[in-house]
């Protein structure tokens, strides 16, 4: 699961919406709330393409495939504070209710930590549940091509990127 730049504002805001229309969360001020959120969301984006880059770096260095990538990165992530790949929902959930909890802009919380998740998570889910169907996308255009060779790589890039420009999340 990933979250994408395009859909920070879509998910802060049925964040929001959800949690006022259900009682969870009392506000004067939704869209100041929104911007939180948007903010937490942002700042995990911006750490998670500093821990890409590094892991890039890394395995460029040390002469490693990019077979390890996975776990190159867990550490990396570990390292800077964040989780990421299965891990990722949790911690971006952990961050907005912390962030809910803290901020001034939120007048009163009334449901628990564990109510907020569960309110919250089926629209993170939605939102970043799209690398599956990006995937599933790519692997159907590509089936002529036989998985695990170089032009398999250099395809599969391309098409990706095609895939995520048309549905506008690069």
């Amino acid at each position: 699961m990933r979250l994408y730049g395009a859909k920070v504002g879509p998910v802060a805001q049925e964040v929001v919406r959800t949690l006022v229309t259900s009682k969870a969360i009392e506000t004067e001020a939704q869209r100041e709330v929104i911007a939180d959120i948007e903010a937490v969301l942002k700042s995990y984006l911006d750490t998670e393409r500093v821990v890409d880059d590094k892991t890039r770096d890394l395995l460029q260095r040390t002469g490693r495939g990019t077979s390890e990538f996975s776990r190159v990165r867990q550490q990396v992530a570990e390292h800077h504070g964040i989780k990421v790949g299965d891990e990722a929902l949790d911690y971006l959930l952990d961050q907005v209710v912390e962030m809910l909890l803290h901020s001034a802009h939120v007048d009163e919380v009334f449901a628990e930590d564990v109510e907020l998740r569960r309110k919250m998570a089926p629209i993170f889910k939605r939102y970043m549940g799209a690398d599956a169907e990006l995937e599933a996308e790519v692997r159907a255009q590509l089936k002529h091509v036989k998985e695990g060779t170089a032009q398999w790589d250099i395809e599969h890039a391309r098409v990706l990127e095609a895939v995520k420009r048309r549905r506008g999340l690069s």
